[in-house]
């Protein structure tokens, strides 16, 4: 877990990590967070003369903000776990609010990030999975049951590999960090080989690492077209671990997605910029949104 204390200018002020706790079950990862949110509060008092005044919080699954529930998170065994309420009552009463892990990482990508200034950005982080954020005028588009973005399970090659959703070629079958690991360890014959050794290779000119980069790169890029073309968005920020790349995957990127449009406008597509500090830059962003809420009602 990664947590911070955040300024309303989402400057981060203090950062800190812990372990899950996971290994233990489900209870222990509720304990382990409010324990988590506790000191960090405690080191707001101590440290810098006050503690927070509001929380957020991202989970990684399927989140009810309005209720204030983690419907669903499968790695952490969660269903409609009451988070708002257990961390509020653990830190005093404070506001706190729940939101998606890759929503609120785009979110602080999209107001202080990569997408700063854009009033329309679309943020996608390519790791074992990929989801996707939608950004409309500084705000993140949840959808009306709180699924917008998962363009991951759009389907990009209907005879690919089975997903996990139930259906067939969903993008994040072929073009996740997790399948280009799979790809390059059966392709180089090596079984502990990963994307990033699939990135090196592709740099140093293996032709069968270039063929499985561009594999991913053009269902990514196709993936991407269908995005641009319900969503026409200004900027396209891309992120996670397959971003670490660079050039390597951007160049052939931006390629394959200009080969493929016709009438739609291409969109800036930039690497993301906040790295593995965008969900809690984006947590602290939802706190103070959420006190500005309360201030305006």
């Amino acid at each position: 877990m990664k947590a911070a204390l955040v300024g309303a200018d989402g400057t981060l002020l203090h950062e800190a990590r812990r372990a899950t706790g996971r290994d233990r079950g489900a209870d222990a990862v509720v304990e382990t967070i409010l324990g988590f949110a506790a000191d960090l509060y405690a080191y707001g008092e101590e440290r810098l003369g006050e503690g927070a005044v509001a929380a957020g919080v991202a989970v990684p699954g399927i989140v009810d903000a309005e209720r204030g529930i983690a419907v669903y998170a499968a790695n952490l065994g969660w269903r409609d776990l009451p988070l708002r309420k257990l961390i509020g009552e653990r830190l005093g009463g404070i506001p706190v609010a729940l939101g998606h892990d890759v929503r609120t990482g785009g979110l602080a990508e999209g107001r202080i990030g990569a997408g700063k200034g854009a009033d329309r950005f679309l943020f996608v982080p390519l790791g074992t999975g990929i989801a996707g954020a939608i950004g409309i005028g500084g705000t993140i588009e949840a959808g009306a049951h709180g699924y917008a973005g998962e363009i991951g399970h759009v389907v990009v090659r209907p005879d690919g590999p089975d997903c996990g959703c139930g259906q067939r070629g969903c993008l994040e079958t072929l073009a996740s960090a997790a399948a280009v690991s799979r790809a390059w360890a059966a392709a180089s014959g090596d079984p502990g080989a990963d994307a990033a050794d699939c990135a090196k290779a592709v740099a140093s000119g293996d032709p069968a690492a270039r063929r499985v980069w561009q594999d991913a790169v053009d269902a990514l890029a196709a993936g991407l077209v269908t995005a641009l073309t319900l969503l026409d968005p200004r900027t396209l920020i891309i992120g996670g671990g397959l971003a670490e790349a660079g050039e390597t995957l951007f160049t052939p990127l931006r390629a394959a997605v200009e080969e493929r449009v016709t009438f739609q406008k291409l969109p800036h597509i930039v690497p993301a910029a906040l790295g593995d500090t965008a969900g809690c830059l984006g947590a602290g962003l939802l706190a103070w949104d959420l006190l500005s809420t309360e201030v305006s009602a």
